[in-house]
């Protein structure tokens, strides 16, 4: 299958990242998700499939906890006008992208160790060094044809070097061999140069805000 419309990819994101970050089950609404994360910095999360501004002051100007997160499928600057005080984007430019899945190989460099299992629906993937130091990550969540990337990361110390292609095929063919047919994730705008390259493609932009601490207490 592939996806027929973003807010079908946003659906499968949303099922699959609860799944590989241990998240309550998304609970949809009118106007897209919401999820308990259970974090002391994020509490729970929103995520929007449909993104207008009345929706989105209601969702800000209610939630007034610190730890709150919103994700919505549209530029900053579209999102940033509508947000209640207290409120803020947080990083950079993302992304919603997706692909295929289906065997993939990528060669080890030497001096590195690849190991991948799996767990309760999610399956990991580590690169070390040849005297066990951290290299690379990466994690994949099963769910049904689909499946989630997430958590992708790269040691500075080790970039450039083909881990994150690595990391990438591995989490691929671990999917694929568990039946899933699509992929997506969410990117931050480094990472989006790395997904592109195996052949990912940009679906929206994701916008990501936060609520933070009142200063008055």
């Amino acid at each position: 299958m592939s996806f027929r419309n973003t807010a079908e990819a946003v659906g499968a994101w949303v099922e699959g990242w609860a799944v590989s970050r241990g998240a309550a089950e998304p609970a949809p609404c009118a106007w897209g998700f919401t999820i308990d994360v259970g974090l002391p910095r994020h509490v729970m999360r929103h995520v929007l499939t449909t993104v207008d501004e009345a929706t989105v002051r209601k969702i800000t100007e209610d939630a007034t906890a610190p730890g709150v997160w919103l994700k919505a499928f549209v530029p900053p600057e579209t999102l940033t006008p509508w947000l209640a005080s207290g409120w803020s984007v947080s990083g950079g430019p993302s992304f919603l992208m997706s692909a295929p899945l289906g065997a993939s190989h990528a060669e080890v460099p030497d001096g590195y160790r690849l190991r991948t299992w799996s767990r309760a629906g999610v399956t990991r993937a580590l690169v070390r060094t040849a005297d066990g130091a951290f290299a690379a990550r990466g994690q994949i969540a099963v769910t049904g044809s689909t499946a989630v990337v997430d958590q992708v990361e790269t040691d500075p110390a080790h970039r450039r070097r083909g881990l994150g292609r690595l990391v990438m095929a591995a989490l691929a063919g671990a999917a694929a061999g568990q039946g899933a047919v699509d992929g997506v994730l969410g990117s931050t705008l480094e990472g989006r140069a790395l997904y592109e390259r195996v052949g990912w493609r940009v679906l929206a932009p994701l916008t990501s805000v936060v609520r933070a601490p009142d200063p008055a207490g």
